[in-house]
């Protein structure tokens, strides 16, 4: 009987252990989000997540659903994805100066081009405010994609993605922090500076006691949120702090609560958007025309050039197993800006106009970047098997040429 049961669960624990899940599991909370958004009467399912249900002021500790996912809940997947990237800067296909350099010198050219080409468009719209709008790579989204897209997307790049995207994050944190008026509490900062310095001397001091582990990343998060930075990369500070070992055990607990309930609580309550009804007229206005171009072409021709230049100087190396080629597609994929791109957009116009009109161009520039990725990838698969059967018929050949001629 026991076996019977075993084989029956085998299948979906294979299901739930692909990644590609994750991925589709975001493409179909999206769709719903945005359906439920522009069907439900009154706008109930979006009101839903911007309810302050908790008696408190937001300054004091997330008010509504909305922010305690993007605030609290999604500390856990930065931290997963934080430990991700400290094993492969420890032991790794980022654990060389030249591998690990790369991805910070691609996330820099990442978001100098978009920015660019943003002001190009709106350097007389009276608009520049929003230049750092297409600047950002949404993690989440870029991985699951990556994820769906499956072997054609090598595991190198992958982790090269994640690494790009998550130094990108912590660079549109920055642009926010530094160029949209975010209010700094000192002392909340230099608390929660405090509490990372005691997690440090830990690890340090080889001091493997788990509630001291739990209790400070609390503490850490609760001073960062106070302190008026986004308190969700409190979660990527835990990660690099966390002693070696720990990592497994970890990475084993958080896992399946992050890919199948944080994830897909994030993208229903961050597309919970009410589309306008002049739909086209938003689509190519000075600003939206900005985004678009900015993230699907802007992201791209960034990394490519910023990593072009890195490694001709020698002063980087390209993921292994991985090409320029290949490298182009992944930099569509990182056109996916959503979560920070929308947070820019709160900060950058105070017009609602103006924000209906940066949120529908991010959410077709993602759209965009998702269809373009996949076909990329799936083109390059179709090349790769034709270059391989040609080759192939060629040593077929010239093994037959052989034979004859030893006859």
């Amino acid at each position: 009987m026991y076996k019977h049961i075993k084989k029956a669960i085998q299948p979906m624990r294979l299901i739930l252990n692909d990644s590609r899940v994750t991925g589709i599991l975001l493409i179909i909370c999206t769709l719903l989000s945005v359906l439920f958004s522009n069907t439900t009467q009154t706008h109930a399912y979006q009101l839903f997540w911007h309810k302050d249900f908790f008696k408190t002021s937001s300054a004091v500790l997330p008010a509504n659903p909305l922010e305690w996912i993007n605030t609290a809940m999604m500390s856990f997947f930065f931290l997963l994805a934080g430990m991700e990237i400290k094993r492969e800067l420890l032991n790794g296909e980022l654990s060389s100066f030249k591998k690990a350099i790369l991805p910070f010198g691609a996330a820099l050219g990442g978001m100098v081009m978009p920015a660019i080409l943003y002001a190009v468009f709106n350097h007389a719209s009276g608009h520049l405010s929003g230049w750092g709008i297409p600047t950002a790579t949404d993690i989440a989204f870029s991985l699951g994609v990556a994820s769906i897209i499956g072997k054609r997307f090598p595991v190198g790049l992958k982790i090269f993605l994640m690494a790009l995207a998550i130094i990108d994050d912590l660079g549109a944190i920055v642009i926010v922090t530094l160029f949209y008026g975010g209010k700094i509490n000192l002392f909340f900062l230099a608390a929660a500076g405090i509490l990372y310095s005691i997690l440090i001397i830990l690890n340090i001091l080889k001091i493997k006691n788990i509630f001291l582990y739990i209790i400070i990343p609390i503490a850490l998060w609760y001073c960062m949120y106070r302190s008026g930075i986004e308190a969700g990369i409190t979660g990527v500070l835990v990660a690099f702090s966390l002693p070696v070992n720990f990592l497994p055990s970890v990475e084993k607990a958080i896992h399946f609560p992050v890919n199948y309930l944080i994830l897909p609580l994030f993208a229903l309550a961050n597309t919970a958007i009410i589309l306008p009804d002049n739909l086209f007229n938003h689509m190519i206005s000075p600003i939206s025309m900005g985004i678009i171009v900015g993230l699907v072409i802007g992201k791209p021709l960034g990394i490519y050039l910023f990593s072009r230049i890195l490694v001709y100087f020698k002063i980087a190396h390209l993921p292994a197993k991985t090409n320029w080629t290949q490298l182009i597609g992944m930099g569509t994929l990182a056109g996916i800006g959503f979560t920070m791109s929308i947070f820019t957009t709160t900060l950058a116009f105070k017009n609602q106009e103006f924000k209906e009109e940066a949120t529908v161009a991010i959410m077709l520039a993602m759209c965009l970047s998702f269809i373009i990725s996949s076909i990329y990838f799936f083109v390059l698969d179709i090349r790769k098997i034709k270059l391989t059967r040609t080759q192939q018929i060629l040593n077929s050949s010239a093994s037959n040429e052989w034979i004859i001629s030893q006859n």
